[in-house]
């Protein structure tokens, strides 16, 4: 894998969020400690110790949705949203929490990135069940059409817990993102997460599997992390984002596995 890649890749989307983080003006504050309460071990709390009614984060997702830049669709919750929230334990004065219990999932520009909740008819794996048998030390919480994963990182993935990291299909590496996960949300309903992307108005026209279930994502060969790779050129075809995972986890330990050639 060229070296000059995987540094434009990391660049380009550094730049993008770097810029993204500094005009994102947030309207209500929500500390790190609570945002990381979903990966961190404690005494297991109630429903009702989760439900706060106070001070819930969903009237402020619902407003960053309403005034999206892109389509965003919060699906509604499913009938199992209180056990997700209890598997969780992560309260619903959180964003992690409210999109876990107020939605059976989000899905930004047609459905171009899902935001993991409760799970639906149109996304049908919920957060905590996605989870299970997946991520130790980090929580995958959200997922592209390109077969990419998002996390939140609970310690496994660098030393900057709750920071959200991406599993980018270009470069098989979890790249930090520098930002929580609450901010990650904003931030997707607005026109940079096309620019994360390198997305141009009109790009996804030429990809004529999309819209997408969202169980689905598209495979790629060759691989889009080698140097003929390409989401221009190389084939691709709908697989299920369960078994894109796995391969993802296969290739890269393969990569890892492989020996260095001289140079």
């Amino acid at each position: 894998m060229s070296s000059s890649i995987l540094d434009r890749a990391r660049g380009e989307r550094q730049e993008c969020l770097a810029v993204s983080a500094r005009q994102c003006q947030l309207r209500h504050v929500f500390s790190d400690r609570r945002k990381r309460s979903s990966i961190r071990a404690g005494a297991m709390r109630t429903l009702n110790e989760l439900l706060d009614s106070e001070d819930p984060a969903f009237p402020l997702i619902r407003q960053w949705a309403s005034e999206a830049d892109l389509p965003v669709e919060l699906l509604p919750p499913s009938a199992g949203r209180e056990d997700v929230l209890l598997s969780l334990q992560v309260t619903t004065r959180s964003p992690l929490g409210a999109i876990a219990y107020e939605t059976g999932g989000i899905l930004v520009d047609d459905g171009w990135l899902r935001i993991l909740g409760s799970g639906h008819g149109k996304l049908g794996r919920n957060i905590a069940m996605w989870n299970e048998g997946k991520a130790e030390g980090f929580l995958l919480v959200a997922d592209d059409v390109l077969g990419g994963f998002f996390a939140i990182n609970g310690g496994a993935l660098g030393p900057d817990q709750g920071n959200m990291y991406y599993l980018a299909p270009e470069t098989l590496e979890w790249e930090a993102l520098e930002i929580g996960f609450t901010t990650f949300v904003e931030w997707a309903f607005t026109s940079q997460l096309r620019q994360f992307y390198g997305r141009q108005p009109g790009d996804a026209d030429g990809f004529d599997e999309l819209p997408l279930s969202g169980e689905l994502c598209l495979n790629f060969y060759p691989f889009l992390w080698t140097q003929e790779g390409s989401l221009k050129t190389s084939s691709r075809r709908a697989i299920p984002v369960e078994e894109q995972w796995a391969l993802n986890l296969d290739l890269k330990q393969k990569l890892l596995d492989a020996p260095v050639s001289a140079s």
